[in-house]
């Protein structure tokens, strides 16, 4: 019966009703061997140390936010859920009305509906872009409060385990053997020696869930980072969609000025545009990045010699450039000579680009200091701080960042014949965006292949949050595509 005792015996036991009888026992023996005198005060520390532990909450929940809390974020985010797929809704109804107008007769009204049309349905995109933003925030907000809790709970249990160690250290002062010898019953032994396992248990415990705890505090840091990331990338879209309704707005009332309702007018003005091809080769094709201006003309042979190799639409590949050219100068331009400090490579670039930027110029023989790269967006507002957790520093006309660069330049050297291949020149960097959109399958030149790799080209994802920036590509590549034609009428005169 004794043995079966204590094999039940547990930890709890120590607290028992009979343990100050045996302390003072304990405490009289002790008095007969002085070697022993420390052994009644390491039993205070014990039975204080785990009458501590045991109110501890090391098991409490830890990223519950409280249900009110809760509530709210899901309230806000079926919310944000509802206005996107209603806005949605609706661009796709003002879809079917452009294409149905786009395949009517041109004629002066149709061509301003077909503006009012575009129009709206920028207005839209930008509103969808807002919302997805808003959406974002919510995120960003839940996934900061978890960085918090899992980050105080970390401390937590770091001052948990100082305890534990603590109480671990000064119960080994003690030898089993002077604590056997120096007590009167056998079980006294077995109590300490309960507790001593129990506390080395706890302490493989909380040395395990603070390893939990640090894979999870760096998931929630990648989640946060990725969401600051995406939010920066619709940003920069944003600024494409104003930018196109600008466009969209000019050329609304310019039309209107020129013709003033008149439809005999407005067939002469189209059909005198379309005899002017000498104008399109003239026109100047403005490539971010590159000194020496290029005409539309120019930039279409080099894209038919890079289409030759690499088999990818001229006409599409001019319009990823020009959409590119456009973001480039929407965000605007760093590091160029006698800019401030906080437009400098050092800080608008990515640290882990910073190096195969040096790389790269040092490769060129540029100046590192005054070589034109991309301005990161800054808007504390959404959350993004320049040089902080929003980056800049995308090269030329293609708007490669610079460890890409370095992943393509081989191949662009094989092509071109340039080695090194600059970034900052047209020929190459029409290579590199050619090399990059094959791989994702734009050489099946079918629309479907083209609009998903130009999405890839933007964001690296097919996220229809990003539609607006394929949709125009796709839209500029037509327009491109009537231009190439009119030049090939016009050579065969």
């Amino acid at each position: 019966m004794q043995i079966k005792s204590f094999f039940r015996k547990k930890v709890i036991d120590i607290y028992s009703s009979d343990l100050p009888k045996k302390i003072d026992s304990f405490k009289v023996t002790s008095r007969k061997n002085k070697s022993f005198s420390r052994i009644s005060l390491l039993s205070l520390i014990l039975i204080f140390s785990f009458f501590s532990l045991g109110w501890m909450n090391v098991s409490a929940p830890i990223f519950f936010y409280p249900h009110e809390v809760e509530a709210l974020y899901d309230e806000e985010r079926a919310k944000l859920e509802k206005e996107l797929e209603e806005i949605e809704k609706e661009i796709a109804q003002y879809e079917k009305v452009l294409a149905t107008t786009q395949q009517e007769k041109q004629t002066l009204q149709n061509k301003i509906n077909e503006l009012k049309q575009k129009a709206a349905k920028i207005n839209l995109q930008i509103k969808s872009t807002n919302v997805n933003l808003n959406y974002l925030n919510v995120q960003i907000d839940e996934t900061t409060v978890s960085i918090a809790k899992t980050t105080d709970k970390i401390s937590q249990t770091k001052e948990n385990l100082a305890n534990l160690l603590q109480t671990l250290y000064q119960l080994k002062q003690t030898s089993f053997v002077e604590i056997l010898l120096g007590t009167d019953a056998l079980s006294e032994f077995f109590d300490y020696a309960n507790a001593l396992n129990s506390i080395q248990g706890r302490i493989q415990e909380n040395i395990n869930e603070l390893k939990d705890l640090g894979i999870t505090l760096d998931n929630q840091n990648q989640k946060l980072g990725a969401d600051r990331e995406e939010t920066q990338t619709l940003l920069a879209m944003q600024l494409l969609q104003k930018d196109d309704l600008e466009k969209t707005q000019k050329e609304k009332v310019n039309l209107l000025d020129i013709t003033k309702g008149n439809e005999a007018k407005y067939q002469q003005i189209l059909q005198t545009s379309r005899q002017k091809a000498n104008e399109i080769r003239s026109r100047i094709y403005d490539l971010l990045g590159v000194k020496t201006q290029v005409t539309f003309g120019e930039a279409l042979d080099i894209a038919n010699w890079v289409s030759s190799r690499l088999n990818i639409r001229p006409a599409f590949l001019l319009a990823i450039l020009t959409q590119e050219s456009n973001l480039g100068k929407n965000v605007g331009t760093c590091n160029r000579p006698g800019d401030p400090y906080e437009k400098t490579w050092q800080v608008v670039m990515k640290p882990d680009s910073r190096d195969a930027f040096l790389q790269i110029t040092k490769e060129l023989g540029l100046e590192p200091n005054t070589t034109p790269i991309s301005c990161p967006i800054n808007s504390p507002s959404r959350g993004l701080i320049a040089g902080k957790n929003s980056w800049g520093g995308a090269m030329g006309p293609a708007q490669f960042m610079p460890r890409t660069w370095l992943a393509y330049k081989d191949k662009v050297a094989q092509i071109t014949g340039h080695n090194p291949p600059n970034p900052w020149d047209v020929r190459d960097s029409f290579t590199a965006a050619a090399l990059y959109l094959a791989n994702w399958g734009a050489t099946k030149q079918t629309r479907d292949a083209e609009w998903r790799a130009a999405m890839i080209y933007f964001s690296g994802s097919t996220n229809t949050r990003y539609r607006f920036y394929g949709d125009n590509v796709m839209a500029i590549a037509d327009r491109y595509e009537q231009d190439i034609a009119t030049l090939k009428q016009v050579a065969l005169k």
